[in-house]
């Protein structure tokens, strides 16, 4: 049966049965959720520098079936990935590398735990995803949601979409010590079919979008090379931000009257700072790699709200020529790219029917993203296939997708 899972996409409707097969008993109180995967459409690294982001769940999902157990036991399995995790309810639970993708869910009852929420029991767990992993389209993202809405709705916590996505990066944050930003736990929590999210990280205010492509269809592009961002310099760059923005606020450099700050010592994030004002105050960092670090995050938020204004003017042509300038940036300011997304991006890019291609996710491999005309995705899929794997020695994997909902329970 797992070969047979392993081999393309879950069913959701078959996990009942295998959650039986698994644990017994029937399967009248056990409950199933499902939490999807995202894909930025722009606004990359910018989530922990106070800029705006514009992401999107789509239809690919991860699904929990959890039930209450009658002692104290919390029982892991996932239908895809070996092995059987056991603890306690009372276990004070701490990172470690041998427990795998458990380390995600114990992080999670980490924050729950210290929130004042009490297991009267323990319960059993079974899950499987239809979400690439480490492929840049958030699944260690979709895990810690689906599952902390799981629990939350299994005990009558009543916890807060916004607080769901809060708590999932405070897990990163502390458990698996990754300085993510708030994107993507948040899309994840509160997305809604046929919308994209801007979503200003510096204050959490949303604005749901409406995602109308007419007859064009993102499509995703997996370059199939594994990356952990806690292995990855992910918190490298997050450091050399953090170091640009000291930087400017040291210098304390004049900005013209007109803005919200006429000081970069008052400066609270980089994505503060109008393009303008960044080349006034450019001097200051002396640096040439924190500088473009900056520049980055200066023009990709401008980059931001000019696709929102495109998607809304239906203005596809200029939402695609803004894909492509926010992997440029990507590639020569942050460098985050790469042979592997480059190659994809580029290639995706000089295809006829795509008006746009970036990587997504926080890159070093992963995914990449084109925005790709109905009739053309197969040619497109077929020629991209070809010189990728040319270029790199190996296949790529592509989907296209559509806008799904936010983490919710399947009834």
């Amino acid at each position: 049966m797992k070969n047979e899972i392993i081999g393309g996409d879950f069913d959701p409707v078959a996990l009942p049965a295998e959650f039986i097969k698994i644990y017994g008993g029937t399967a009248d109180s056990m409950r199933e959720f499902a939490s999807p995967a995202r894909i930025n459409i722009i606004g990359e690294h910018i989530d922990y520098n106070g800029g705006k982001v514009f992401p999107a769940a789509i239809d690919k999902y991860l699904y929990v079936a959890i039930r209450k157990r009658t002692d104290t036991k919390i029982v892991y399995n996932d239908l895809k990935f070996p092995g059987t995790f056991q603890f306690d309810t009372g276990d004070t639970f701490s990172y470690k590398k041998e427990n795998g993708y458990a380390n995600f869910l114990n992080g999670i009852l980490s924050i729950l735990k210290r929130r004042g929420c009490r297991f009267p029991c323990g319960f059993d767990v079974l899950m499987v995803s239809n979400i690439p992993p480490a492929g840049g389209i958030s699944s260690s993202s979709a895990l810690e949601c689906g599952f902390a809405y799981a629990v939350s709705e299994l005990f009558g916590f009543n916890i807060s979409r916004k607080d769901i996505a809060l708590i999932g990066q405070q897990s990163e944050h502390e458990f698996m010590h990754v300085n993510c930003g708030i994107m993507d736990q948040f899309i994840i929590a509160t997305a809604k079919k046929n919308t994209a999210e801007l979503l200003d990280c510096a204050t959490i205010e949303y604005e749901y979008v409406p995602l109308e492509l007419g007859d064009y269809r993102f499509v995703v592009m997996n370059t199939k090379k594994k990356r952990q961002l806690a292995d990855s310099k992910y918190n490298e760059r997050r450091s050399q931000c953090e170091t640009g923005l000291a930087m400017l606020q040291k210098a304390a450099v004049p900005l013209p009257s007109g803005g919200t700050y006429t000081n970069t010592r008052d400066i609270p994030d980089l994505c503060s700072l109008s393009e303008a004002q960044f080349e006034i105050c450019s001097n200051a960092l002396d640096d040439e790699v924190i500088r473009k670090r900056v520049r980055h995050c200066v023009t990709e938020n401008v980059r931001v709200l000019q696709a929102v204004n495109a998607l809304k003017a239906g203005n596809l042509t200029l939402l695609g020529t803004l894909l492509k300038a926010s992997h440029e940036s990507l590639k020569t300011d942050y460098e985050v790219t790469g042979i592997e997304l480059d190659t994809l991006a580029d290639t995706a890019n000089a295809q006829k029917g795509c008006i746009g291609a970036r990587m997504t996710g926080a890159g070093f491999g992963g995914c990449a993203i084109a925005l790709v005309h109905k009739n053309s995705i197969p040619a497109f899929i077929d020629s991209v296939q070809k010189e990728y794997t040319a270029v790199i020695g190996h296949e790529a994997g592509f989907f296209d997708c559509t806008s799904g909902d936010g983490v919710k329970e399947i009834e």
